[in-house]
């Protein structure tokens, strides 16, 4: 069993800020779960460009809201509080932060805590865990 409080990842490198979030990384790969298990907080502003080429992710909203889009169909969705998002096919996309906004984000596979967003919002893929 493993507890993790996630006001104790604060100045940890289980903290991760990028351009337009924080990550506070409660579970990653070398805790041995098969997904990462993230809080991502996004500030008012945007929008921000993400594009998971090997990460899928699913977003559950626990405060706030924004625009999510798909940049291949242009499609927007408004993202609220108790909405879940599923990037399940690599969507390219961007998110605008409407309000602050707090999300729950889950990573398959999962990431290792030392991965920086690349030009075009990837992650790539680090197969040595640390």
């Amino acid at each position: 069993m493993k507890i993790v409080k996630i006001n104790q990842l604060e100045n940890t490198d289980r903290e991760v800020h990028g351009e337009g979030f924080t990550s506070f990384r409660a579970l990653l790969a070398k805790d041995g779960m098969g997904f990462s298990l993230h809080k991502t907080v996004i500030p008012i502003g945007g929008p921000y460009h993400w594009h998971y080429k090997n990460h899928l992710e699913a977003c559950y909203c626990i405060k706030g809201s924004g625009i999510i889009k798909d940049l291949a169909t242009g499609i927007e969705h408004l993202i609220t509080r108790d909405t879940i998002y599923v990037l399940d096919k690599h969507d390219d996309h961007t998110f605008e932060a409407l309000e602050d906004t707090v999300l729950i984000s889950i990573f398959n596979p999962p990431v290792t805590g030392k991965e920086v967003h690349d030009k075009e919002g990837n992650y790539v893929l680090n197969d040595k865990i640390n």
